[in-house]
Order: structure tokens, then C-alpha cells, then sequence
């Protein structure tokens, strides 16, 4: 567009970062005696929330392999918009020398942009989805900030907050027993 071909894949970081949030959820389920039954590990997929929920219920009474296992997480991108709240200096930029070649590389200052995410947290019981929301909103106040290394060529690294906007619950269990029930808990996050 502007004579320059460039790719530091920072949307595909930012796809990364959100993942990364939610991939280390375990549930334990215990027996009547208070002792350790189960320790179960919840998976996390990049997947829309409709898609995700058409395989759920694409065979209820599927009991192989290729069933979907809940309890699950799945997250999509929504909109970008752009943040002028946030707008640094056009021509500010930053430069590091190469030790390499000593020759300078510079990167100019960032564009603010907001990336909206969609988390999805599908339970068939309350309980289990309870104790993965449980995990995840003590860490969001409303938001969690972390560090991430955006461009290592001119070791540009930069704070991320993440924010919790809002949650929200549905359970769809109205129709018959013989259909799977799934509840879902949708996180929206910028």
C-alpha cells in the first residue's frame, strides 16, 4: 500500500494472548467422602460460539472419540476499532542498533486499537461451569494487564490490559431429556 512489505503477525499475538488466559483450567470433582475423583482439564479451541454449540448437540447420543467434551472453552475476535483516546505522536518512534550489523532499526510509535474477544465457557452442569468462572474472575479487576514482546526485532515489549466488560449466562435446557443440555457462559473481553 505504502511501498513497505511488513508482517510482526501482532494480531495473531493478540489471538495468542487471549488463548493463553484461559488454557490452564483444571476442575476437580469429588466423591461423597470429600476425596479426589477426578481431575479434569478444561480444553480451549478458537471457535465460534455457534459452531461450538451445533457440535455439541449434533449427536447427544454419541459415545466416541469425536464427541465434543464439556466442560470446554472456546474464544473468537470480534471487532477492531480504533482508540484515539490512546494516539501517541505520528513520528515518534523507537530505535535500536543491531549488534549484528550496527546498523540501526527503528520502528515508529504504535496505533491504538481495541480488539474485542468472545470467551465461551460450555458446561452440561452448573457446577462445573461455575467452578471455571470462579477461576477466571478474581484475576480481572475489571481487567488483568500482561507483558507482551510485540516487535523482538526493536525490542518492543508492551503492557496489554485485557479487560472484562461484561458476563453474561444462558442454559438452554427447555426442550426433552432425550437432548443434550448445555450451559454457556460468555465472557466479553477488549
Amino acid at each position: 500500500m505504502f511501498g513497505q512489505i511488513y508482517y510482526h503477525g501482532l494480531i495473531r499475538k493478540y489471538v495468542i494472548l487471549v488463548g493463553t488466559l484461559f488454557n490452564d483450567i483444571y476442575i476437580k470433582r469429588t466423591n461423597s467422602d470429600g476425596d479426589t475423583s477426578a481431575l479434569i482439564i478444561v480444553p480451549i479451541t478458537f471457535a465460534p460460539k455457534d459452531k461450538m454449540l451445533a457440535r455439541v448437540f449434533q449427536d447427544p447420543n454419541i459415545d466416541r472419540e469425536a464427541a465434543v467434551v464439556v466442560p470446554m472453552i472456546s474464544f473468537e475476535m470480534g471487532n477492531m476499532a480504533y482508540d484515539g483516546s490512546r494516539k501517541l505522536n505520528t513520528i515518534g518512534r523507537t530505535v535500536v542498533k543491531s549488534d549484528e550489523t550496527g546498523k540501526f532499526k527503528y520502528q515508529y510509535n504504535p496505533v491504538p486499537y481495541n480488539f474485542d474477544f468472545k470467551v465461551y465457557i460450555y458446561s452440561k452442569n452448573a457446577e462445573d461451569a461455575t467452578k471455571i468462572v470462579e477461576q477466571i474472575l478474581p484475576f480481572f479487576t475489571p481487567d488483568w494487564t500482561t507483558t507482551v514482546n510485540l516487535i523482538p526485532e526493536v525490542e518492543q515489549t508492551m503492557d496489554i490490559p485485557v479487560v472484562l466488560n461484561n458476563i453474561s449466562y444462558s442454559d438452554n435446557y427447555d426442550d426433552d431429556f432425550l437432548k443434550r443440555r448445555a450451559i454457556v457462559w460468555t465472557l466479553d473481553l477488549t
